[in-house]
């Protein structure tokens, strides 16, 4: 067979997936092409869907094939930098904000540990996890809040925050104003702006 991935994969692969099988560990390595992350057959992270998996017979394959390596088991012993995988992880939250996003979701999809994902995330962007999910989805629900007439429950839910009471305290606790008092304060700003430039 062509030193290339194996498009299907066996059964017997499938079980030594299924049950951790630490002796197949030297046979394959499987990527998963819905995280485009690569383990080892013994890896505890969570089950792979069976359609999205790709054998390789080594890591070089996989890295050829654009997968990288399970932080968790780190296959052949190779592993990513810390900064390249919480870029990321960012880059995830960045995309996915307005998804429920939990530490479990940010887990399944990078392969590591709930602690080392906590520990790593925090001492590169100075921020746990969460804090940073809130970060990006306050951002952008002050960019909604600025440019759209849209209700506060609606501009919650556009930014993965549909409980709106929860909306309304997180807001403030992290701007100083309610979302609707953010609104008034940027429209009043504006109109002063305007009547400024109209002025000169």
């Amino acid at each position: 067979m062509k030193d290339q991935p194996f498009t299907q994969i066996s059964d017997e692969q499938w079980q030594a997936i299924t049950y951790n099988d630490s002796s197949y560990d030297t046979f394959f390595i499987y990527g998963v092409k819905s995280t485009g992350i690569f383990c080892r057959p013994s890896c505890k992270s969570r089950q792979p869907n069976k359609v999205n998996v790709l054998i390789f017979k080594n890591a070089e394959q996989a890295l050829t094939q654009g997968f990288r390596p399970c932080k968790r088991c780190k296959p052949e012993g190779l592993h990513l930098p810390d900064l390249d995988w919480v870029v990321q992880i960012a880059d995830y939250i960045d995309d996915h904000y307005s998804q429920p996003l939990t530490l479990e979701v940010l887990e399944d999809m990078c392969h590591g540990s709930p602690y080392h994902l906590q520990r790593t995330f925090k001492r590169i962007k100075n921020m746990t996890p969460v804090e940073y999910i809130q970060m990006v989805r306050i951002a952008h629900a002050k960019v909604q809040l600025n440019t759209s007439d849209k209700t506060i429950g609606e501009v919650g839910i556009l930014v993965g925050l549909p409980n709106t009471p929860y909306f309304i305290t997180l807001f403030k606790k992290k701007t100083g104003y309610t979302p609707l008092q953010y609104r008034k304060e940027y429209t009043n700003k504006s109109l002063v702006e305007v009547s400024d430039d109209e002025t000169k």
